[in-house]
């Protein structure tokens, strides 16, 4: 009896499946797990967008989703959809990428000097609660009708929200950390860069996030009011379908936002994702 169950275990062990194989498995479990819902939901919109054609409601405001996508279809075809798309990415990553610079800069200076934070502490508070269309005259003012000009109305709105993740990111350190920090000769500048920002690093990824979107938000309303001649966006192709009514390239474009909305939020999450497994954050399951 022994001997067979020592064999049928060196059966098992034969039988295992090689260690890339079982990795390849695994991720493309985890690769459907994350997409069948999207996939899920993405049907579910699909019917009810049919339903609420076929019952006749407004159709001149609601087209059906074939119409729509045979638009979205077309306009791919053309190489200004693809050129206003990489014209609104490439303002979103400057854009984005400036404010965070200057964001977490201001944020860590607010957090770590008391007289500042109390200084200017609630003003970020309070400019991130403006609206980013409230910043247009002020930037065509100064910029003109100029890329530079969507740039500055994204960074006036994005900076803030990126500064207050910062600094509640500071302020959720335990301070036994940050006295052990002291007790090993971290000081200044070290401080912050050796304990203070990895540990608040999870915060601020979160942060990251709720930025970008700020980001999109203010590009976009800038897009349509701050007109850049010669250089097509996302947020000019919108504007000229709504003026013309031509609401099947209005939605077809609203599915293009849509989409690389998707896309953004996959990018943060597996980054997320990533950040909280290297400090033990993740759920085991």
């Amino acid at each position: 009896m022994a001997t067979d169950a020592t064999l049928a275990g060196l059966d098992a062990l034969e039988l295992a499946p090689e260690p890339g194989r079982r990795g390849a498995a695994e991720r493309a479990a985890r690769i459907w797990a994350v997409t069948w819902p999207k996939l899920a939901a993405i049907a579910l919109v699909w019917v009810i967008w049919e339903a609420v054609h076929l019952t006749g409601w407004k159709k001149y405001v609601l087209p059906g989703p074939g119409v729509t996508l045979s638009n979205l279809w077309d306009q791919a075809q053309t190489g200004l959809l693809w050129h206003a798309v990489g014209d609104t990415l490439l303002r979103a990553i400057l854009g984005y990428a400036l404010a965070v610079v200057i964001g977490t800069l201001v944020g860590l200076l607010v957090a770590r000097v008391p007289p500042l934070r109390a200084a200017v502490g609630s003003l970020i508070t309070g400019l991130q609660t403006l609206p980013s269309a409230a910043w247009i005259p002020f930037a065509i003012i100064l910029f003109a009708l100029d890329t530079s000009a969507i740039l500055f109305i994204i960074v006036i709105t994005t900076a803030p929200a990126v500064a207050n993740g910062v600094i509640s990111g500071v302020d959720y350190i335990p301070p036994l950390l940050l006295k052990a920090g002291r007790v090993i000769g971290l000081r200044g500048l070290s401080l912050t860069w050796h304990l203070i920002v990895p540990a608040a690093l999870p915060t601020f990824m979160a942060s990251l996030k709720q930025a970008w979107s700020f980001t999109w938000h203010a590009l976009l309303t800038a897009e349509l009011l701050v007109l850049v001649a010669n250089v097509p966006s996302i947020g000019q192709l919108f504007a000229a379908d709504q003026d013309q009514t031509d609401m099947p390239s209005t939605i077809a474009v609203m599915i293009v936002i849509l989409i690389l909305g998707i896309l953004v939020d996959i990018f943060f999450s597996q980054a997320n994702r990533r950040i909280r497994d290297r400090y033990g954050l993740s759920d085991a399951r």
